[in-house]
């Protein structure tokens, strides 16, 4: 090979080779570029429209915008319908969404019966070992992970202000015995009244139109009533808060969202910061391709105290500095 041949030779060479290199350092680059113009598609998956699950799907959507994710929401309320719970699961995986926001017990356990392997994460449910939703909360296993609204001491704080703050003895609560998150609520408080020396007086019912008459029917036999996360109920709060605020009850409710709509006092959460828990979760299996299975489900990490002052003061309550409660104000 001639001089002149050779020079030429390892110049294009090197050519080629610089451009092999840029080719390899330019590819991260564009796939990041990719991923952040991908769109996302999100199907929600609500069981009833009320203030605290309604909270949850806000606080969720809001962990993807401070992501800079970019989504597309299919939102569906089954309205306390199981059927149209199972309709919308179906409808999710048929229409291949990339993950399943489920928000409630029902809700989550429809879309689970409907997939294995599009990502769900749930939120809004009280006991997802029990309701069969995970395998362990450490470790949830197959494609499904989420937050629970379920505080370890608001039972014993609410049990423990029955007794000591309003000295009641009989606590009367209606709830939905067909809600497998209801029924987790009252096992865990029939348990733990003895302890208090309570005696809880239950009235169960099928539908938010019931909510009204069941709470009629108890309320003479009561000091005090107590709403648990029941989705049917909580639906129809503003039946039960009428028929104890005539009667000068005491209404503490499972969560805070409900004191702005007549209830007394709540030991809850704030469903917001439980959905945007949940939300944080979704931003990880979607960018960092993260197995639902292996994110630890989480219970709440804050209990919150808050007492309605107006409705204190139509009940004849007094509210005491050594509550430490935060104040609702109308």
């Amino acid at each position: 090979m001639n001089a002149f041949k050779k020079c030429a030779f390892v110049f294009m060479s090197a050519i080629f080779i610089l451009g092999a290199c840029n080719n390899d350092t330019a590819s991260p680059d564009t796939n990041k570029d990719e991923e952040k113009g991908k769109t996302y598609t999100i199907g929600i998956t609500q069981v009833q429209e009320h203030p605290a699950l309604n909270l949850a799907t806000e606080g969720f959507q809001k962990a993807l915008e401070e992501a800079g994710l970019d989504v597309e929401y299919d939102i569906q309320n089954a309205q306390g319908d199981n059927t149209a719970n199972d309709t919308i699961a179906t409808n999710f995986v048929s229409a291949n969404v990339d993950l399943i926001f489920a928000n409630s017990t029902p809700s989550a356990q429809a879309a689970l019966s409907k997939t294995n392997e599009i990502p769900i994460v749930f939120t809004s449910v009280v006991d997802p070992v029990g309701a069969e939703l995970v395998e362990s909360m450490e470790k949830p296993g197959g494609n499904v992970t989420g937050t629970s609204h379920h505080h370890p001491d608001s039972i014993p704080e609410t049990l423990t202000f029955f007794k000591e703050q309003l000295n009641a003895k009989k606590i009367g609560t209606v709830y939905n015995s067909g809600e497998q998150n209801a029924r987790a609520q009252i096992d865990k408080l029939i348990k733990q009244m003895d302890d208090y020396g309570l005696e809880l007086v239950e009235a169960t019912v099928s539908t938010t139109a019931d909510v009204k008459q069941a709470t009629e029917s108890i309320i003479d036999q009561v000091d005090a009533f107590y709403v648990i996360t029941d989705n049917t109920v909580v639906s129809a709060f503003e039946s039960v808060a009428d028929v104890t605020s005539d009667k000068k009850v005491p209404l503490l409710a499972a969560d805070v969202a409900s004191v702005p709509r007549g209830a007394f006092a709540a030991y809850g959460v704030d469903f917001f910061e439980v959905g945007h828990e949940a939300g944080k979760m979704a931003v990880k299996i979607l960018t960092e391709e993260a197995n639902p299975g292996d994110i630890p489900a989480q219970p709440p990490k804050t209990l919150l105290f808050m007492v309605n002052k107006k409705v204190a003061e139509t009940i004849g309550m007094e509210i005491k500095p050594e509550w430490n409660a935060e104040i609702h104000e109308e």
